[in-house]
């Protein structure tokens, strides 16, 4: 949780410290930390709390430098006052400065991203791959999760949560106030349990109640889903105050898209236009899909689960002769035949490499039924050849 104090909530009316209007703010976020809640202090105040020590008026700190001196005499003024309040309910405060250059200068903001700290959900494969409703909200209650990234439908995987599975993503969110991030950008990617086109995209837009209150993100663009991956065109949608600090982050750092490209992108996103291109896109890729699993299937490697989006197999190679039922090495075999695949391993999460013990991955592959369908049979042909050669050894 995020709590923002503006300089006059935090000085009182001759520019000291209000320990009447702080004070009570103090004793609710300890309530929350005692909750397993995890709580950002945002404060302002160390300009007025440095004029007021300093004996200056209003007027008389208009310009850079002295708002810098003010700022200067009143930061430690501001943080001992927090720390005496914190200190009587055994908190302990530290502080973190930021500027518009941490998140410009790319080295500042990965020094910055250390200072978050990870937690990684397992998906399993005894749930499909998906992170089941309960669970999360056990991650939740019991680890103080305050923000959740999720890849839906989900690279390498396949799998997607959608109907009252995602509707309950969207309840946890709202009555836990956790920031949940949902990245659609295989959203129209959607294919039924028999393999058939899906009858349309999947998105946690269908169950936000208030845009404004609920805090969910949703992240897409139309390198996947649109097929036009050079124009580099993405969006996010939610609540107003999230996208415009979203905004000001993304200036600094690259700018955005050229307007011409943001021009032609609204009329690729018209309705009519997005529909066809839709459903096009599900019926080729359906196709697709089916003779990627069944080709597998054929060859020994299964699909767990086969996909329900994306244009991704998650397979295992257990069932293979050794050594091919290892990620890496059926890689490297696979680059003799021309044939690209990517290792499980590779999508391993392990935040800060604390988990040191051999990936649970190491004998699953991610196989792609993203290019035309003939290179598709033609790669799977290889694969075929590949595994046949190495069983008649």
């Amino acid at each position: 949780m995020v709590i923002k104090l503006g300089t006059s909530i935090v000085t009182n009316e001759v520019g000291g410290f209000s320990t009447e209007r702080i004070g009570p703010i103090a004793r609710e976020i300890a309530v929350l930390k005692r909750e397993g809640r995890q709580v950002v202090l945002e404060s302002s105040g160390a300009v007025g709390l440095g004029a007021g020590r300093l004996g200056l008026p209003r007027e008389r700190r208009n310009d850079v430098v002295t708002k810098q001196a003010c700022a200067a005499v009143g930061q430690s003024l501001l943080m001992h006052a927090y720390e005496q309040l914190f200190r009587s309910y055994d908190i302990t405060i530290a502080q973190i400065l930021l500027t518009e250059d941490d998140f410009a200068d790319w080295q500042r903001y990965q020094n910055l991203r250390r200072t978050i700290y990870p937690i990684m959900v397992p998906a399993c494969e005894k749930d499909g791959f998906k992170i089941p409703s309960r669970v999360l909200e056990h991650e939740v209650v019991s680890r103080g999760i305050e923000a959740f990234v999720l890849s839906n439908p989900c690279n390498p995987t396949g799998s997607v949560i959608r109907g009252e599975e995602l509707r309950r993503y969207l309840e946890i969110a709202r009555d836990f106030r956790m920031t949940l991030v949902l990245d659609e950008f295989y959203s129209h990617f959607i294919y039924d349990p028999d393999g058939s086109p899906g009858l349309g995209p999947v998105s946690g837009a269908a169950f936000v109640e208030e845009v404004d209150k609920d805090p969910v993100l949703l992240i897409d663009g139309l390198t996947k889903s649109f097929r036009y991956p050079g124009w580099r065109i993405g969006w996010a949608v939610g609540p107003a105050a999230m996208v415009e600090t979203l905004g000001r982050a993304a200036s600094a750092i690259d700018g955005g898209p050229s307007q011409p490209i943001q021009r032609a992108a609204l009329e690729v996103l018209k309705p009519e236009r997005a529909e066809s291109e839709s459903q096009a896109l599900r019926q080729v890729f359906a196709r697709k899909r089916n003779l990627m699993a069944g080709r597998l299937k054929e060859m020994g490697i299964r699909c767990s689960p086969e996909p329900e989006g994306t244009f991704y197999c998650w397979a295992s190679l257990k069932e293979l002769p050794a050594p091919l039922n290892d990620g890496e090495t059926f890689f490297r075999q696979a680059l003799k035949h021309k044939v690209i695949t990517v290792p499980g391993v590779f999508f391993d999460v392990n935040p800060g490499k604390r988990r040191h013990a051999t990936s649970n991955f190491r004998s699953w592959m991610r196989f792609s039924f993203g290019p035309t369908e003939d290179n598709v049979r033609e790669g799977l042909d290889r694969l075929e050849k590949m595994l046949t050669d190495a069983r008649s050894v």
